[in-house]
């Protein structure tokens, strides 16, 4: 029974802590910041008229880091396994590089 707990606590345990993910967030809102309009404005949804980008908020809220957590998770779980299959056909003992170069293209597709 106290072996199922422990199993239960690590599995919640294994994902992104949400202040990394809001740091990095946060990061990447200052470059594209500094940036200025120089970014591929084609790929940005646009904001309503009355946001300018000196003005848009920089703070995402707890339930979409939460999200961003779980979906980096689930990514980062399923290029080791894609990985890590490709490396037992290769009959290999440790997943190298190679092996995630190679899954890295379906996997971005997939996702």
């Amino acid at each position: 029974m106290d072996e199922d707990v422990t199993r239960n606590n690590s599995g919640a345990a294994e994902t992104f802590n949400p202040d990394l993910i809001h740091a990095i967030f946060k990061l990447v809102w200052k470059r594209r910041a500094e940036k200025g309009s120089g970014g591929n404005e084609d790929i940005d949804v646009e904001p309503a008229p009355e946001t300018s980008r000196r003005n848009r908020s920089t703070t995402a809220n707890a339930g979409a880091l939460k999200v961003s957590c779980e979906l980096l998770r689930i990514f980062v779980t399923e290029a080791i396994r894609r990985s890590a299959f490709n490396a037992e056909a290769e009959d290999a003992v440790v997943i190298e590089p190679t092996h995630l170069e190679r899954v890295l293209p379906q996997l971005l597709l997939d996702f």
